[in-house]
């Protein structure tokens, strides 16, 4: 039997080749503050997108309420429940089995620090439609 014979061991490279003492502290110094406003933005779009998800949630309610009620303040009231702030636009109503359109829109407040001063409120705008049943 032979013995076995352990692999040889390579010895510990050490600081890079023309790396200075303190260069990663340094680089970290850079890119963290841009790393982290990337990160914040894209936390921000998010905001604006789920605004965006409810603010069509809110002109479907406006549109049904439309759909059953002749009186607008009641589309304005079923919009404001789903998204406090929506501002719903006039509408036409038609007759009896006719489609009523209802316009809704809303300014998403970019409020997140050091991101929000930086971007505009974005005005967001959705649409329904439904059949008039009353």
């Amino acid at each position: 039997m032979t013995p076995r014979h352990a692999p040889p061991v390579r010895p510990h490279p050490g600081p890079r080749a023309g790396a200075e003492p303190g260069q990663t502290t340094a680089e970290l110094a850079v890119v963290l503050p841009v790393v982290l406003l990337l990160v914040l933005a894209l936390i921000q779009a998010a905001l604006v997108f789920r605004d965006d998800l409810v603010l069509v949630n809110a002109a479907r309610e406006a549109a049904r309420a439309a759909s059953l009620d002749p009186d607008p303040a009641r589309a304005e009231r079923a919009a404001a429940a789903i998204l406090p702030g929506a501002t719903v636009g006039a509408y036409p109503r038609p007759a009896v089995g006719e489609l009523v359109t209802v316009r809704v829109s809303y300014r998403s407040p970019t409020t997140l620090p050091l991101v929000g001063p930086l971007l505009p409120d974005p005005v967001l705008v959705a649409g329904a439609a439904m059949r008039v049943e009353r």
